[in-house]
C-alpha cells in the first residue's frame, strides 16, 4: 500500500508539472490558433542519414549543440558539458557586482527554481562574465542570497578564455569585457536534454518570463512522451 501511495504522489507531481506544457504542445499540433513548436536555434547542417516521413526518405538535420567546457561551481566542483546531458537547463550570464539587471535575472531564476524544485529534470546554471573577481568562494557567498541555490542551481566560474568563447560560439550570445564594464546578454537561455538551444527570454519583461515558464513545461512534456518511465 505504501508503494501505491508513493506512486500516486509521483503521478500527481508529474501531472502538475507537465500538464500545462502538454496542453501547450497540443495547441501547437492540433489547435486552430496554433503556437509555433519550440525552435532549435543556431546553425544547422543536413546529415547523410535519413528517416522516414510520410513514406518518404527525409534527410536528418544536425542541429547546433553546446560544445564541451570545463568550469568550476560554487562548491568547488568541476563542471563540464556532461552536466547538461539529459537535463533541461535554464542558463544566464551575470556577475556579482552587476548593479541591477543581474539581481533581477537571478531573482526570476530563483522563483523558477522554487517552482521546479521537485523536478529532477530541470536545473539552473548562472555563469559569471567576471571570473577574476567572481571566484569560487565569492560565488558561494553570492549563491547564499537565494533560497534555492543548491546542486540544482550551479553558479559557474573559470577562465575568460573558456567563458567568453562558450558564450559566443556555444550559447550564441555576447560576453566580453570592455574597459571596466562588461558587455553580455540579458537573455535567459533554455537548453534541452540534447544541449540544444530552444529559446531566448528577456527576463525583465513579464510576458517573456511567462513564456519561459510555459516552454520549460513544453520540454518537460516532450521528455514525458519520450521516456516511458522518466524521473521527475
Amino acid at each position: 500500500m505504501r508503494k501505491l501511495s508513493i506512486l500516486k504522489k509521483i503521478m500527481i507531481l508529474v501531472l502538475i508539472l507537465a500538464l500545462p506544457g502538454f496542453l501547450y504542445y497540443l495547441l501547437t499540433v492540433k489547435g486552430k490558433n496554433r503556437y509555433h513548436a519550440l525552435s532549435v536555434f543556431g546553425p544547422k547542417t543536413v546529415a547523410k542519414t535519413f528517416h522516414k516521413a510520410g513514406g518518404k526518405d527525409v534527410p536528418d538535420t544536425i542541429y547546433h549543440s553546446l560544445p564541451d567546457f570545463n568550469l568550476l561551481n560554487q562548491n568547488g566542483q568541476k563542471v563540464t558539458a556532461a552536466a547538461l546531458d539529459d537535463k533541461i537547463s535554464v542558463v544566464n550570464f551575470f556577475y556579482t557586482n552587476c548593479p541591477n539587471l543581474c539581481s533581477q535575472m537571478n531573482q526570476g531564476i530563483d522563483s523558477l527554481a522554487n517552482e521546479y524544485h521537485p523536478s529532477k529534470l530541470v536545473q539552473f546554471v548562472s555563469i559569471t562574465v567576471d571570473p577574476q573577481r567572481d571566484t569560487q568562494s565569492v560565488l558561494k557567498a553570492y549563491s547564499g542570497k537565494f533560497k534555492n541555490a543548491s546542486s540544482k542551481w550551479m553558479f559557474l566560474t573559470g577562465d575568460t578564455s573558456v567563458i567568453y568563447p562558450l558564450a559566443r560560439t556555444g550559447f550564441l550570445v555576447n560576453a566580453v569585457k570592455a574597459g571596466d564594464d562588461y558587455i553580455y546578454s540579458d537573455k535567459i537561455i533554455l537548453i534541452d536534454s540534447h544541449k540544444r538551444i530552444r529559446g531566448y527570454y528577456a527576463i525583465t519583461v513579464s510576458d517573456e518570463f511567462d513564456r519561459l515558464d510555459n516552454e520549460i513545461k513544453v520540454l518537460l512534456s516532450e521528455e514525458l512522451m519520450k521516456n516511458s518511465t522518466p524521473e521527475y
